[in-house]
Order: structure tokens, then sequence, then C-alpha cells
């Protein structure tokens, strides 16, 4: 069998915007088009009010948090396997991260374990779409609402996603997206925030802009005004901001994907398919279910291998028989996040003693998503050539088969 190979994914009009940016007079967000641009188009796509770009999608985390009013020594919950990010930003916010176990079918936060974890310092929920799935938003919202939380959908790997006709990034109060290299759109390193909310826009544009006071909720752009902005006399800051900036160049490469995203969403789906069918009735690799009503993007094909019970071979076995016989192999889930070094050994708790002194994570303390982790295989979603994802899901039927 002749090896094909992953054709780019930058086959539209990415050069070409280059170009066009190198051609202009502005190369910074602050006076650009570009970048304007990507918001208004991504927002429009996704279906709200409000797009403000960032360097990535931890920033838009860390800005999304401080928009809602996450403040020093407040709580944010957030699912306990996911990557750390949800949890640094909250560290970056002067918050503490509270972890909710997951469905041990859907990897996804478990709205049952939800409640129990609120207190009066609860002020957000982090609901992250894990691989593309949603989660059960009804059941986040109806909590949150009674208590009068925030909810931030994280949707690093979630473009396109719907739950129950809904597009993920117009439910909750505001949305995170990732366009960092492996994302369904890849500029490689940025982020988008969206929001129907005009004061957490321009909060956010705020937070991420050095807080310009003349920044709004739909412009980036500061130097409108020239004999104004150049006075000497002018005061240009209102409010504590970093530099979370998207350039244009960035902004140019994920317009570019943006205008090819059904197309790119697609395969990714199309891709995953091949290797549910591939895996079938397999008892040993478990597919994570998608429930009636929604749909998944699969930023990754997430299968729980059970393996090691019931054929009495690892995990790190059956990956290595299945590179061996020609498969590109398969990553393991992260980390839950707590049993990390920086959090685990609390290296975090140097950031802000007087809140972090007495916070403590340990082993067990959600105990589903640590087991579940162990088992995870992350299967390869992003092909650009179908045949190829066939090939090597033709492969691991094989080998499924070999240890019938």
């Amino acid at each position: 069998m002749s090896e094909l190979k992953n054709p780019s994914k930058y086959l539209g009009n990415e050069l070409k915007y280059l170009e066009k940016v190198l051609e202009g007079e502005s190369w910074s967000a602050t006076g650009g088009s570009w970048t304007i641009g990507l918001e208004q188009a991504f927002s429009k796509r996704i279906g709200t009010k409000y797009g403000v770009a960032f360097n990535s999608g931890t920033s838009t985390l860390h800005a999304a948090l401080e928009a809602v009013g996450v403040g020093v020594g407040d709580e944010v919950i957030s699912p306990a396997l996911t990557v750390i990010m949800d949890s640094t930003a909250t560290f970056h916010a002067n918050a503490i991260p509270v972890y909710c176990d997951i469905d041990e079918d859907t990897f996804n936060l478990d709205p049952d374990k939800l409640e129990r974890l609120i207190t009066p310092k609860t002020k957000a929920i982090i609901a992250v779409a894990l691989y593309g799935l949603s989660p059960d938003y009804d059941r986040i919202l109806e909590i949150a609402r009674k208590h009068n939380i925030a909810v931030i959908e994280d949707n690093a790997q979630a473009v396109l996603s719907t739950y129950k006709g809904r597009t993920l990034g117009t439910i909750g109060d505001i949305a995170s997206f990732s366009f960092e290299n492996t994302k369904h759109i890849s500029c490689g390193e940025g982020g988008m925030i969206l929001t129907d909310n005009e004061e957490y826009a321009e909060k956010c544009r705020k937070l991420g802009g050095h807080g310009f006071k003349n920044l709004r909720a739909e412009d980036g752009r500061v130097r409108l005004n020239a004999d104004m902005f150049q006075n000497p006399a002018y005061k240009r800051h209102d409010s504590l901001g970093w530099n979370y900036r998207m350039p244009e160049f960035t902004a140019a490469v994920a317009y570019a994907q943006l205008e090819r995203v059904d197309e790119l969403v697609q395969l990714r789906k199309d891709s995953a398919k091949v290797f549910i069918d591939a895996i079938g009735d397999c008892d040993f690799l478990i597919p994570q279910h998608t429930p009636d009503g929604y749909v998944n993007t699969y930023y990754s094909l997430g299968v729980r291998y059970l393996g090691e019970e019931k054929l009495g071979i690892s995990w790190a076995d059956f990956r290595k028989e299945y590179v061996k016989m020609g498969g590109d192999g398969y990553y393991g889930a992260w980390s839950v996040p707590y049993l990390e070094p920086v959090i685990s050994d609390k290296v975090f708790a140097k950031r802000l003693p007087s809140v972090y002194e007495n916070v403590e994570y340990h082993e067990g303390l959600c105990p589903v998503a640590e087991r579940v982790q162990k088992q995870i295989m992350q299967m390869k979603t992003n092909y650009r050539d179908l045949e190829l994802a066939k090939q090597k899901a033709d492969i691991l039927n094989k080998l499924i088969e070999k240890y019938r």
C-alpha cells in the first residue's frame, strides 16, 4: 500500500491576503482592517453581535473571566477533563479553579455533579466542548441562572458544533474560540471572543488592548482621530489591560481559513466517521458518545480503550502495534489539570499566597475523569485527504480483528 501524504491545510487565499497586508499601510490591529474584518465575519458566521480577536484562545478565556466579573478569590467551575488553560486563565484572573467531574460517555462536564460545587464565591462556569462535542447546556444554564452565575463557552475545539439546533458560541453569556495550529480554523496562534453583550465585548476589547479608553465593543482601532490622539494633553487609558491583540498577518490567514470553514469542518467529521465505522462494534474501543440533537465537529475522535482489562494489552502496547502496522498513532488525553505539577505542587500559590495558601487539590477529587483520562485515545481527524484517513482506519480495523 502506497503511503499517502496529508496535503497542506493552507490551500485558499492565505498567501494572497498576507501579501495584501504587506502592501498595506498598517500592520497593527490598532489601525488595520483585517482583524476587524475577521471579527465581523466570524461573529456573523456563528451568529453573535460582537467578535473580539485575540492572540490566543487562552487570552480569550482570561478576558472572558474578567469581563463577567471574576476577581480575586472568586471561584470558577470547569470540567476535570480538559486542557490546563481553563485553570491557568482562572489563575490569571486571581480566582480559584473548582473541578467538576465528567460524564463517562460524553467526557464532558456532568451536570448531575455541578450544583453541589456552587458556593457564594462561585462567579462563573467554564463549559468545555471537548473534542467538538457540546456539553448539556440546558441543564448547565438552568443551574447557572438559578444561582446568577455566568456561563463561559470554551469552544477551542468546536467550530460549527451545535446543541439542539443552536450553534456553539450563541448559547452562554460569552464564548471563547481558538485558532491555534491544530484547530478547525488555524493561523498559528489566535483566538476570538463572541458575545451578544455589549458591555462584555467592550471589557474584553479594553482588557486585550492596553485599556485604551476609546476602544469599543465593535471596533479595535485606537487612532481614529490623529489630531486628538497626537495631542500631548490627550489621556489614552482608563482601564487596566494587557497586549492580547491579534496581528493583522494572523487575522489575514484566519480570514482565508474562515472562507473554507465548512469544507475544513466537514473533513474532520468525515474522517471521524471513517474511524468510527472501522471500530464498529468492538467492545474494547468505545468512541465518545454524541447524544441525539448534538452535532460533533470532531477536533479529534476521543475513544476509550478498555483493552487493558478485556485483552490484557496495555494502552501503550496497542499504540505501538498500530504504529508498527502503519497507523499514524494517536494521542493520550492531557492529565486532569489538578494533577499537573504546577497545581499539585502548589506552584500556583506563589502568585497570590493570601488567596491560595489554603487551596488544596488531591488525587481522587474527580474519580471518573481520572479513570477515563487514562483510557482515552485521541484519534487524529485533521486529514485533508479522506483516502489517507481511510487507509489509517483500515489499519486500525485490521488490528482490532487481530485481537478479537
